[in-house]
């Protein structure tokens, strides 16, 4: 929107200019919806106390029934400030922008109704509906995707210029990616400030990438394919915003919690920010420790139904490290600093090709 008026004033005023570049809108887009979240958390929190208290997670420590009523949905907040700062600050003219929407939106409306469900009937909907509708919102975002001109390749890490061209098993990985990321990010949601600090840096990671793989020159010499994914990096950069100012009230002891709509919503859209940018192979090393999350409940629960013992203390992984007596706060920043590692170790992978 803001990106259409200075083009319309431009004529006028030269030093508008500046509107054309993706860097500088991104950067305004980041700070629009960081002073946004800061400045309306306190009012939207208020408000959560009377519309979405609900208690918290089954399964999880004794010590978390403190938690009880805290206020969840925090997700909605986020969403609402990415959605109107991307509306201000984006090129609405490019696909790419809608299809990033359409994916936030849909993930974000899934993880509502399970909110919701939770918060008036105490029991959020049943596993075989939420996989269901996130499959077809999956399928919605591929087909529009391949629909607006998208290709059936993908990047293999450490390998410059090699590109395989899948077809149409694409569309299964594509699904694949989008609904394992977002289930990922939901079970890492599970202690104050853990998921969404450990989005932050995935976030500044695949902004990156969205930007380099949209200029061609940068993404010949990097051997990533060019994408033109750049307007991207102005939504990644209202995300990374958005989820700073939400951060500001999540961190220990948490005022509102995200809740599914926030943890579906922002793991499909990191994985559709790797989708797009042709580095979702990139998602096994930077989003490492949503993998470990995922992959300590599957282990457990295999576990125990085919040796009746448990691994683990509790699952997913971090609880078990709160049952050794790790205090919660020096879980979630060991897990943050675990987790800017692993993206800065990705960041690496695109000069060793």
């Amino acid at each position: 929107m803001l990106y259409h008026v200075a083009l319309y004033l431009q004529p006028y005023w030269s030093a508008l200019n500046v509107i054309h570049y993706v860097s500088v809108r991104a950067i305004m887009a980041l700070l629009a919806s960081l002073i946004c979240s800061l400045v309306s958390g306190s009012w939207f929190i208020e408000k959560s106390k009377s519309l979405f208290r609900a208690k918290a997670r089954e399964n999880t420590p004794d010590t978390h029934r403190a938690k009880d009523y805290t206020p969840t949905m925090g997700g909605l907040f986020i969403l609402m400030t990415v959605i109107c700062n991307v509306l201000i600050w984006c090129n609405l003219t490019e696909p790419k922008v809608w299809l990033m929407l359409l994916c936030l939106i849909g993930f974000g409306i899934i993880g509502a109704l399970d909110d919701i469900s939770k918060i008036r009937v105490k029991k959020g909907i049943s596993a075989r509906t939420k996989c269901g509708l996130q499959l077809l919102v999956a399928l919605a975002v591929t087909v529009a995707w391949l629909y607006g001109g998208g290709t059936t390749t993908i990047a293999v890490p450490f390998a410059k210029h090699m590109h395989p061209d899948i077809g149409l098993f694409f569309i299964i990985w594509s699904m694949f990616v989008l609904v394992g990321t977002s289930n990922a990010v939901n079970l890492t949601d599970g202690l104050d400030g853990l998921a969404i600090g450990s989005l932050l840096p995935n976030f500044v990671l695949f902004s990156l990438i969205c930007y380099l793989a949209g200029h061609k020159l940068l993404a010949f010499y990097l051997g990533i394919p060019f994408t033109g994914t750049a307007e991207i990096t102005v939504i990644g950069a209202s995300l990374i915003g958005a989820s700073l100012g939400f951060l500001w009230y999540n961190t220990y002891p948490a005022q509102i919690f995200m809740g599914d709509v926030g943890s579906l919503s922002l793991g499909a859209g990191l994985g559709c920010m790797a989708l797009m940018s042709k580095s979702e192979l990139l998602l096994i090393i930077a989003g490492g420790l949503f993998v470990v999350e995922t992959l300590s409940v599957i282990l457990q629960v295999l576990s125990f139904r085919f040796r009746a013992k448990r691994i683990f203390k509790m699952a997913p992984i971090h609880h078990h490290f709160e049952l050794l007596g790790w205090q919660e706060s020096k879980i979630t920043t060991r897990f943050g600093i675990i987790s800017l590692v692993l993206c800065l170790l990705a960041l690496i992978t695109l000069k060793l090709r």
